[in-house]
């Protein structure tokens, strides 16, 4: 994982801790900002994990503590809503005078809320995306139980929130009073996807209905079926994530400007958060490579040599077309199996020796056609000449140096 520690200062002068993630070549086709929910941090699990499934998918994201959390300065006690805002506005500013201005703004929980509010002010923002998000802020006062009366009576109160305590004060509730989330969805008039567990019971599913009726085409709806409300389970943040990524590219170019330079090139990247899964740019598409939950990976992808033999299936499917087509033999369909194992070579002395053995692909070719004997045997002939096959059998090198 590709990642720059940054920070920038909000509209009142407090410095705003962020982390930007990148993809594996570190050439992001848009740039998006992610709101977390209330109360937590950017380095809450649900944000890690939707953030990585956007960056394996070739976005850069954003993810930052508002103002009074995480490792950003100020007093949450002194915070609100529309402080919330004003903090999404300045990373909006942040990434435009430093990288390049976003394009997708995606919120979770209050956090969904508040990118509502933002991207109506940001003309560069082309995308929504809301997580979990109340259709009224109001809603929240619902967190503060027992001690909603004493905020009120008091001016102030220590409330727990998720086994945390932060003092509330009665401005908060005057400011989440003001504000009109459907109304200004009404207004917004950009695309906004709005993704909701049947089963939250933070905020209601009846929550999501109401922004959906609110929003004006183009509009999404997703359903987190199963799914908690902070999606605890990084199955579900996962998913999201990839959705996002997916659902956004309707709306926003996935141009960068190094399309041509990188064309022929593969990066991947690995943090050390993160196991074996591993991001994959090739040319101009997003791969993630992994390895099997059994030594330790999350199984999110292929093995790297799985990808190996994935490359020589295709290549032979690819050649036998090309070869049939330009001899005008009609081929419906072929496949192409590949087993990778390390096995005694064919011609070994000394088959008992574990040296004699080398690295072996096993090649099973299925196909579909009105051939003849003589013909299918070219066909078989026709497969050792593919690209990647003669690569393999060929001596190469590799010339590795330090970036």
């Amino acid at each position: 994982m590709n990642f720059e520690k940054v920070s920038f200062k909000n509209a009142n002068g407090y410095d705003l801790s962020g982390r930007m993630e990148l993809p594996a070549d570190r050439q992001p086709h848009n740039y998006a900002i992610f709101a977390h929910c209330f109360t937590c941090s950017k380095n809450f699990s649900a944000t890690k994990n939707i953030t990585r499934a956007l960056t394996t998918s070739g976005y850069s994201v954003l993810r930052f503590d508002f103002t009074g959390l995480g490792d950003s300065d100020g007093d949450f006690a002194d915070t609100n809503f529309s402080g919330n805002v004003e903090d999404l506005l300045a990373a909006i500013d942040y990434l435009k005078d430093n990288y390049k201005a976003p394009s997708l703004l995606i919120g979770h929980s209050l956090g969904g809320a508040a990118v509502i509010f933002a991207s109506a002010k940001a003309s560069s923002i082309k995308a929504v995306a809301t997580i979990g998000a109340p259709s009224d802020t109001k809603h929240v006062r619902h967190l503060f139980g027992d001690q909603l009366e004493a905020i009120i009576e008091n001016g102030e109160a220590t409330v727990q929130l998720s086994g945390r305590p932060f003092k509330i004060k009665e401005q908060f509730l005057r400011n989440i009073n003001e504000q009109e989330v459907t109304k200004k969805l009404q207004e917004l008039r950009k695309p906004i996807l709005i993704a909701h567990s049947p089963q939250d019971t933070t905020v209601g599913i009846q929550h999501a209905e109401k922004l959906y009726h609110a929003a004006i085409h183009p509009k999404s709806f997703v359903s987190l079926d199963g799914a908690d409300h902070l999606l605890l389970d990084k199955v579900d943040s996962k998913y999201i994530g990839e959705v996002i990524a997916s659902w956004a590219k309707r709306y926003v170019s996935q141009e960068t400007e190094n399309d041509l330079k990188t064309r022929d090139q593969v990066a991947a990247s690995l943090g050390n958060e993160e196991a074996f899964t591993t991001q994959i740019v090739a040319g101009k598409h997003y791969l993630t490579a992994d390895e099997p939950e059994s030594v330790g990976g999350n199984d999110f992808g292929p093995t790297p040599y799985d990808l190996l033999s994935s490359g020589l299936a295709a290549c032979t499917v690819m050649t036998i077309q090309m070869y049939a087509k330009r001899k005008k033999w009609i081929i419906e369909n072929v496949e192409c199996h590949i087993t990778y194992d390390k096995q005694h070579a064919l011609d070994c002395q000394n088959c008992e020796e574990d040296t004699a053995k080398i690295d072996t692909f096993t090649r099973s070719i299925k196909i579909t056609s009105t051939l003849d004997d003589k013909q299918l045997q070219r066909i078989l002939q026709i497969a050792d000449k593919c690209p990647v096959h003669k690569t393999l059998h060929s001596e190469t090198q590799i010339i590795t140096k330090l970036i």
